[in-house]
């Protein structure tokens, strides 16, 4: 390829694919999967078709991918990818920009599951704790567990919300043993948010140098008037570390693309364990993303949109949904998750994973609108009619 050669959307797909593997996106809709066989063997050919088939509701990604202005600018940067040193697009001053902050306080990753190990490296010496919830993003506790260090897990409150005033007092009784307080807003698998006044009320309520660690990756979905990104108390100077991802609304989640905000000596401490491997590619495809905000608010209004029929259907059918501010939902079936994941991937749908202790809520992401209706007619199909309708709203 030229450096000065344009690069059409079916070639940089095709041979994209070919030189850095299957991404998990699918933007050309076919011609991803028609470039892909041109050039695979038949078992490879078998693998991707068994893929395809799969309405994949499951992991909580855009279906869409990348937009056509971010498909523009990363097939722009494909030139670089042979490089060191490459032009990045000044992806880390955007982001920097983007929340009114200095670059100072921006570490950059491979995605936010970077982010968030690095913050384990960072801050779990053996034998030092991560405080939360559980249910919640249990990679966070993972790793914990795999550094030798440990986790101090709390129930959900009854209306599955987090519960403040316990981890105020988890952090508070352990204050020498823990090296974290771990916070996903919204939550991970729920979907709830909590409010700004109940953020402040957690970092009020606990030493002023213990670290926490706040995940917003499903922030752009929010439309809840009481919740507030947590990015200004970076600003304050507060121990605050904001984990930040590209791959939810901007259909990156293949790409690798996220960041952390925090103050500039927390940055600093991170970024000795930061492996920060992140494709030219992902830098440009990123800046696009953060400069195309009528493409964000329509996907966020065709998500919501989607979300909000398809928990309605469920509810007039007689299951409770809670109530989520995010692009997945949690319906209760009444049923073990893992035995319901097997029965929607019968029917080709892919379902999330279980998530102790909430063994009968079933977490669902939202996909395309042939997905959902592929997953309403399985759903009607595997669980009967219940007279009982749910007990929350959307």
């Amino acid at each position: 390829m030229y450096l000065g050669q344009s690069v059409s959307r079916r070639r940089f797909m095709g041979g994209a694919a070919t030189a850095l593997g299957y991404f998990g996106l699918k933007p050309g809709g076919n011609l991803w999967a028609e470039n892909l066989r041109a050039s695979s063997s038949p078992a490879t050919q078998e693998a991707l078709d068994e893929y395809d088939a799969f309405a994949k509701i499951s992991f909580n990604e855009n279906p869409e991918g990348p937009s056509p202005r971010m498909m523009d600018a990363i097939n722009m940067a494909f030139k670089y990818s042979m490089r060191y040193g490459y032009p990045d697009g000044d992806i880390q001053n955007k982001i920097a920009e983007h929340h009114g902050v200095s670059p100072d306080n921006i570490l950059m990753g491979a995605g936010s599951g970077e982010i968030l190990e690095v913050v384990g490296l960072t801050y779990l010496e053996a034998g030092k704790k991560v405080v939360g919830v559980e249910p919640s993003y249990a990679q966070v506790y993972e790793h914990a567990s795999g550094i030798k260090a440990d986790a101090i897990t709390l129930p959900l409150n009854e209306d599955y919300s987090q519960n403040i005033p316990a981890m105020i007092r988890a952090t508070n009784q352990n204050y020498r043993d823990v090296g974290f307080v771990y916070m996903c807003n919204p939550n991970n698998p729920t979907g709830l948010t909590e409010s700004a006044r109940e953020i402040r009320q957690l970092l009020d309520g606990i030493p002023e140098d213990m670290p926490v660690l706040i995940d917003e990756a499903y922030h752009h979905f929010v439309d809840h008037p009481d919740y507030a990104t947590s990015v200004p108390y970076v600003l304050e100077g507060r121990r605050v570390i904001i984990a930040r991802t590209f791959s939810k609304i901007y259909g990156m989640a293949g790409l690798r693309l996220g960041y952390a905000v925090a103050p500039p000596e927390m940055v600093r401490a991170m970024d000795a364990y930061a492996v920060s491997s992140i494709s030219a590619i992902a830098k440009w495809g990123g800046v696009a993303a953060l400069e195309d905000k009528e493409e964000e608010r329509r996907r966020r209004e065709t998500t919501l949109a989607l979300r909000r029929k398809t928990t309605a259907e469920l509810r007039a059918y007689g299951y409770d949904v809670i109530p989520s501010e995010t692009n997945f939902f949690m319906v209760h079936t009444g049923r073990p998750v893992e035995e319901v994941g097997a029965e929607f991937r019968k029917h080709g749908i892919l379902v999330g994973r279980p998530f102790p202790p909430m063994l009968e809520h079933l977490r669902v992401s939202v996909g395309t609108e042939e997905e959902m209706d592929r997953f309403i007619t399985a759903f009607r199909e595997i669980f009967p009619a219940t007279a009982a309708i749910g007990a929350f709203g959307d």
